[in-house]
């Protein structure tokens, strides 16, 4: 399978998705526009495309121009019927290139949290091996509204939408269930500033450290989420 990824920031990459990747014999290309050389692949030579996150809000064209084209091929890659996976950020384009508003969220929620995974995702193989409720990484203050023809699969206490199937091509989630350690340690490195502001759902550090466990645990989830994924 030839799986492209759009990557925002340079320290915020696949995670345990490229292992997967690996160790099932995909191939990876990449669009990094953090980079200012970046390019966009044709859809017709793309199997899968992989939406990053990143500090940017869908709608900062100004700063970040390429977002009208991001989001615009994102939507081609939709209406082709290609697998189409949004993680946070990537969530929030593929939602907008659905035609939903993406906006400041009610509460800002970083660090590890349960999610509810409702009865829609538990009938489905995508989900049917996850625990209920489920703790994973989160790191985020937007959302979106679920757009038209969307099945909602999580919510959490401080975010409705948390994750979303379109058809079976389209996978959505707010939050991070593909971070290993090192790219946890490096947006902490980076974006460690956000963890001082006030809010409910918004842990401190030394509380994020000590939930580096659930880690694995999310590693083995996701792999057999994306195997069912590619097989839908």
């Amino acid at each position: 399978m030839q799986i492209h990824c759009f990557q925002h920031v340079a320290f915020e990459n696949l995670g345990t998705i490229a292992n997967w990747a690996t160790a099932n014999n995909h191939i990876i290309s990449y669009t990094y526009f953090f980079e200012k050389d970046f390019v966009f692949p044709e859809v017709s030579n793309i199997d899968m495309l992989i939406v990053l996150g990143g500090y940017m809000n869908v709608d900062d064209e100004t700063e970040f121009p390429w977002l009208k084209q991001e989001k615009e091929f994102i939507k081609e890659a939709i209406d082709s019927n290609k697998k189409v996976i949004g993680i946070c950020l990537g969530s929030q384009l593929i939602a907008s290139a659905l035609g939903s508003d993406v906006y400041k969220g009610p509460e800002t929620e970083i660090g590890f949290h349960s999610i509810q995974f409702n009865k829609t995702a538990l009938s489905i193989p995508l989900f049917q091996h996850f625990t209920n409720p489920y703790i994973v990484f989160q790191w985020h203050g937007d959302t979106f509204d679920l757009p038209k023809g969307a099945q909602l699969l999580a919510s959490s206490e401080g975010c409705k939408n948390q994750a979303f199937l379109w058809n079976t091509t389209v996978l959505a989630m707010q939050f991070h269930i593909e971070m290993n350690e090192t790219v946890l340690e490096d947006m902490l490195k980076h974006d460690g500033h956000e963890l001082e502001e006030n809010g409910t759902f918004i842990q401190k550090e030394v509380t994020i450290r000590t939930s580096f466990h659930h880690l694995d645990q999310n590693k083995t989830d996701l792999y057999e989420l994306l195997n069912q994924f590619t097989q839908l």
